[in-house]
């Protein structure tokens, strides 16, 4: 077979691990390995009549294609945010004009699976592995649909994806937020102030609250909880008095957002319907000075919790379920995505993403009139309470 594999979505630690994982064991098993370069991007943008299409969005995977790619993190075959059932009509390639999906111009969204399943039928493409959180799942799980042989594996920072307790990037997210967290305090504590750190998590708070719970914060914000900055702030001087060193930890998820408001958004939507995030824990900052008089320190860590080489976790997982995702392919056992439950290596329809994200367990994990984590029980839950 000629099979087929790609990154979507934002790029984490541990997805060329999973890569090499995959493209060595179908090697081995005597089949062809052709890697698709920015995900879904790649495919809709391939022009079957420009013979350099095949250059600019494919490349062959050998041995030496995939040697050192796991040292590093990031995906040396690139990503990108794109949903070819979703495009705008601004961004629709040129070549794909001239098509009867885009004929009559009158719509604001175009629909191009079709000529997706076109290229992948070009390219001899028989098999495809696709690597990606909700929204590239989402779309992998449209291609299952439309009978196409899919095989998933779940990455995010957030670890929101449905059907497995691990996704790739989640340890080294939590790592690196850690450590940050640790190396703020000898700022914030010099200067007796009160920092506030913000973290990604659009939807799911876990990151925030992992980090935090690991990190031992007076406060956390998370995305499913609205906060009242009146309260919170009252808190946060409790802690700063309390404290021998007079300072006090606040971490924050990009999706909080105060009760009588919404998430800090800007820009234009993605292809998945997100404008992107960033700017809430500056707003909290600024409102902490106004409401208390204190001094604060904001930092942004965003794209640093994603950044480097995975941790030993993240290189382990994404390894295994490399590896998983090609013997599910060798023994025809398509439309499933790779997973961790209960602490073992399985596999779970592809139909378990259609959920949506999954939920983070508030009552659990998470005291709401308190901004803090409050784990109850740890007994029967897996690694990373989730």
């Amino acid at each position: 077979m000629r099979i087929g594999i790609l990154t979507g979505g934002g790029d984490v630690p541990g997805l060329n691990s999973a890569i090499k994982a995959a493209t060595i064991r179908l090697l081995d098993a005597g089949h062809e390995m052709i890697g698709i370069r920015r995900g879904w991007y790649g495919l809709l943008h391939f022009n079957m009549d420009d013979e350099t299409s095949a250059q600019q969005f494919t490349m062959r995977l050998d041995r030496n294609a995939v040697r050192t790619v796991d040292r590093t993190g990031g995906t040396f075959l690139h990503t990108s945010r794109t949903n070819p059932a979703n495009v705008k009509a601004k961004d629709v390639p040129e070549f794909l004009k001239h098509t009867t999906v885009f004929a009559s111009g009158l719509a604001d969204r175009y629909d191009f699976t079709q000529h997706v399943l076109s290229v992948l039928r070009f390219l001899g493409i028989e098999a495809l592995i696709t690597i990606g959180g909700d929204d590239t799942l989402s779309y992998s799980l449209r291609l299952h649909n439309e009978g196409f042989p899919i095989v998933a594996i779940p990455k995010t920072m957030d670890n929101d994806v449905r059907g497995t307790d691990y996704c790739i990037g989640f340890s080294t997210a939590v790592t690196r937020a850690l450590d940050f967290i640790h190396n703020m305090r000898t700022c914030t504590g010099s200067h007796e102030r009160i920092a506030v750190i913000e973290l990604f998590g659009r939807y799911s708070g876990e990151t925030a609250l992992v980090s935090s719970y690991l990190g031992n914060v007076d406060r956390c914000l998370i995305a499913e909880v609205p906060f009242d900055i009146e309260k919170l702030c009252d808190y946060l001087l409790c802690d700063k008095r309390t404290n021998p060193s007079n300072y006090a930890m606040l971490v924050v998820s990009e999706g909080a957002r105060p009760k009588d408001g919404a998430m800090i958004e800007r820009g234009e939507a993605d292809a998945y319907g997100h404008r992107k995030l960033g700017g809430i824990g500056d707003y909290i900052s600024e409102q902490i000075k106004r409401l208390t008089g204190e001094h604060t320190m904001y930092q942004n860590v965003a794209y640093l919790m994603r950044s480097g080489a995975p941790d030993a976790l993240d290189v382990m997982v994404s390894s295994n379920f490399g590896a998983l995702a090609a013997d599910l392919l060798l023994q025809g056992r398509y439309g499933r995505m790779v997973a961790l439950q209960g602490g073992k290596y399985t596999s779970v329809p592809l139909t378990e993403v259609g959920g949506g994200p999954r939920p983070l367990d508030v009552a659990e994990l998470y005291d709401a009139e308190h901004y803090r984590p409050r784990v109850r029980n740890v007994e029967n839950k897996p690694m990373f309470l989730y």
